[in-house]
Parts: structure tokens; C-alpha cells; sequence
């Protein structure tokens, strides 16, 4: 794999063309140009078998790519450099069931040569410190959840990487698990999650990517996935609400929807203003109804599939 560097300022994760290919038939993932920014909660979103994990685990390096290139923390995938930097959950976690969950990131501390100072530091950060001397066995999947996030914190990685972390949890332990995230997620650390769920990323992160069958197709902040919201008007006479409208918002923004009623992409806010330059020039306004697209809406629109499937 080539490596690209540097990566743009403020970037903890940039990829180019990255693609995983299984044999001559499957495409995992096909040509993904991806940048991660420093300091915010990244959400990689799609449906249950879009690429998400295999993409991961190539920027982890777990798997080698078939082509394209990408940097990890300022390094190569994989390296003693990028993973010293980064911290990670792919899939379910997995520990010692017989050892406590404080022996369990013992252990694991004394591989990553990190002291045992920091193993009660990341079991405070996620609320364990309570449960920490009773053994994994026991733990809920919420517990165990937690615990894997705890053992990515142990290195106090600068990039967080999740995968589907509140995959099978109850409300409440997904509530729970979400709201750490987004408290990790505070200062100068990245966060990177992927999820399927569209609520848990609409309520974390700060930024979206959409990958469907392997292929990139969306990325940007929630309300630029959303687009602008739109007001819907039913005023006569239909020429003089038609002037008033396009010269609101522009002609290119407005349009005839079922019934005669017109489809304006406005600022919200505008909308007392709207209703009162129609009334000016002599309209009678019968519905003025506002209504934002849902990251549901542009989920469907965009990948074909239903939120949280």
C-alpha cells in the first residue's frame, strides 16, 4: 500500500481510492476517499454489510487493502507509529471471563508497556470503577461494552475508533454508552464510529460519512446531509404568491407540489416574514407548514435502505 503524507492539517485519518476486494466477485469496499478531522465525532454510517467494519480494520491494519492508500494518526496503517495514536473496538470485545475487569486491563496494559495508573484513569472515564474487581463473567453487555472502550482509552490514544458500540445494547445501556461517547469525543480527540443506527449518530457526531455496497456516497454535517429545509405554501391568487415567493427565496427554489400548493427551500426563520409579504401583496394564505428532511429521510434517499436495518 502507498502511503500518503502528510495528511491535510487537522486530519487524523485520510484515505484515497482504498478498496478491499475478496476474489475476482466481491468488492468489500470500492475506492473510498475519506478525511477524518482532528477534535471531532466522525460518524460512518450505512447498512449492515456496506463496507463499515472492512474499512476499519483496514485502517487499523488488520487487513491489507487490494489498492488505494491511507494515513492513520500522521503514519501507515498498522504501524507501531499510527497505533500508538490510536484506540480501537472492532466488533465485540473480548477478555478473560475468570479476571476481574481491572486485572483484565492490567494485562493488557503490561502488553502495551502503559502503567497501571492509567488502567483505573480509563476505568473511571467510562463509570466501571465500581464493578472494576468483579469478574468479566458477570458483566452486563453494557458492563462489557464499556470495559472494551476502557481498554482503548488505557493508551490515552489521541483517535478513538468504534465500531457499532452500542450494537445489541438495551435503551438504556445504549443511552449510556452514547452519551460517553460524545463526552470522549470533547477537546482535541477524534472519535470515529460507525454505526447503522441513525439515532445514535444523529445524537453523536458531528460530522457523517455514508458508505453503501463498499462505495463512499455522502459526507458532510447533518444539516448539510439534510439540505434546506422547506416551507410549504397554499395561497391565491396562484400568479401573485408565485411573484412574492420567488423573489423571497428565488425562482430556482420554489416549486409546484400535488394540490397547487408550492415547495419553497427557505430559511425557516423567514417564515412569519413570508406570510406577511403575501398578505402585503394582496395573497390569501390558507397553509404555510414547515418541515425539515430527518437523517432518516436522506438515509432512505441515499442508500435505498431503512434506518436501522
Amino acid at each position: 500500500m502507498t502511503v500518503v503524507t502528510p495528511t491535510p492539517a487537522g486530519a487524523m485519518v485520510e484515505t484515497h481510492g482504498l478498496s478491499k476486494r475478496y476474489g475476482d466477485n466481491i468488492t468489500a469496499v470500492d475506492r473510498l476517499d475519506m478525511v477524518v478531522r482532528r477534535g471531532e465525532v466522525y460518524g460512518f454510517l450505512g447498512p449492515n454489510g456496506a463496507g463499515k467494519t472492512t474499512t476499519l480494520r483496514m485502517l487499523l491494519g488488520l487487513i491489507r487493502p487490494t489498492a488505494g492508500s491511507a494515513v492513520v494518526a500522521g503514519a501507515e496503517p498498522g504501524s507501531p507509529a499510527s497505533l500508538e495514536r490510536v484506540g480501537a473496538i472492532v466488533e465485540t470485545p473480548a477478555f478473560y471471563p475468570y479476571l476481574s475487569g481491572r486485572d483484565n486491563l492490567r494485562l493488557l496494559a503490561t502488553y502495551c508497556g502503559v502503567p497501571f495508573a492509567r488502567v483505573e484513569s480509563a476505568l473511571g472515564q467510562v463509570e466501571l470503577l465500581p464493578r472494576a474487581g468483579h469478574r468479566f463473567s458477570t458483566y452486563s453487555l453494557g458492563m462489557k461494552q464499556r470495559l472494551g472502550i476502557a481498554a482503548a482509552l488505557i493508551k490515552e490514544p489521541e483517535l478513538l475508533i468504534l465500531d457499532e458500540p452500542t450494537n445489541g445494547l438495551d435503551p438504556q445501556g445504549m443511552a449510556d454508552v452514547r452519551g460517553l461517547i460524545v463526552e470522549l469525543g470533547k477537546g482535541d480527540r477524534t472519535v470515529l464510529v460507525s454505526s447503522h443506527l441513525l439515532g445514535e449518530v444523529e445524537q453523536m457526531c458531528t460530522r457523517i460519512g455514508v458508505i453503501q455496497k463498499g462505495k463512499f456516497i455522502a459526507e458532510g454535517t447533518i444539516d448539510e446531509l439534510r439540505g434546506a429545509a422547506t416551507l410549504t405554501v397554499r395561497a391565491e391568487p396562484a400568479e401573485t404568491a408565485m411573484k412574492v415567493l420567488a423573489g423571497v427565496a428565488g425562482a430556482e427554489n420554489v416549486r409546484v407540489v400535488d394540490g397547487g400548493a408550492y415547495s419553497v427551500k427557505v430559511d425557516l426563520a423567514r417564515t412569519a416574514e413570508i406570510n406577511r409579504m403575501l398578505v402585503q401583496a394582496g395573497a390569501d394564505v390558507t397553509e404555510l407548514t414547515s418541515r425539515e428532511r430527518s437523517l432518516e429521510d436522506v438515509f432512505i434517499e441515499l442508500t435505498g435502505a431503512e434506518a436501522g436495518l
